[in-house]
């Protein structure tokens, strides 16, 4: 039991860490859910959901947001 609720802490705090990085940690909550949900309804493996997840892997490569928001803008 422990070791389950050590993991799912862990899995919060990777996911929290994600919003810090995205630059939304101060976004309403509903908005982050909304925002949330339509990512779910994103096919994996179709264009799109590739998109977002290359601009994804970028910004966990940069050093900082502003970075992958400039090149975000140049596509």
């Amino acid at each position: 039991m422990a070791a389950e609720r050590k993991r799912e802490a862990r899995q919060k705090f990777l996911l929290g860490s994600i919003v810090v990085k995205a630059g939304l940690s101060k976004a309403d909550r509903a908005f982050l859910l909304g925002g949330l949900l339509e990512l779910a309804r994103i096919v994996p493996g179709s264009s799109e959901h590739q998109r977002l997840r290359d601009i994804g892997k970028e910004a966990f490569k940069a050093s900082s947001l502003d970075a992958v928001q400039e090149k975000a803008e140049w596509h």
